[in-house]
C-alpha cells in the first residue's frame, strides 16, 4: 500500500476534513504513540498504520480495503 492510497481511503471513509486531522493529530498506541504521519516519517508501512487507525476508528473491515467505483475521485 502507498500512502496516497492510504490518504484516498481515509478521505473516503472519513471525509477529507476529518481524515487529515486524524491523520496528523490522533495518537495511536499501536503505533508506538505516533500519529499516521508520524509513523509513516519514522518509517512504519502504510498498511499497517492503516490498520491501526482503522482499529482505533472502529472502520468496519467491509469499509476498509476499497473505494466505491462511484466514490473514486480520479
Amino acid at each position: 500500500m502507498k500512502r496516497s492510497e492510504l490518504t484516498a481511503l481515509a478521505d473516503h471513509v472519513f471525509g477529507p476534513a476529518l481524515s487529515l486531522a486524524y491523520r496528523r493529530e490522533l495518537v495511536l498506541e499501536a503505533l508506538g504513540g505516533r500519529t499516521v504521519d508520524e509513523a509513516l516519517a519514522a518509517g512504519i508501512g502504510a498498511r499497517e498504520a492503516w490498520t491501526a487507525l482503522c482499529e482505533a476508528m472502529d472502520v468496519p473491515e467491509s469499509s476498509r480495503w476499497e473505494i466505491p467505483a462511484g466514490a473514486r475521485r480520479d
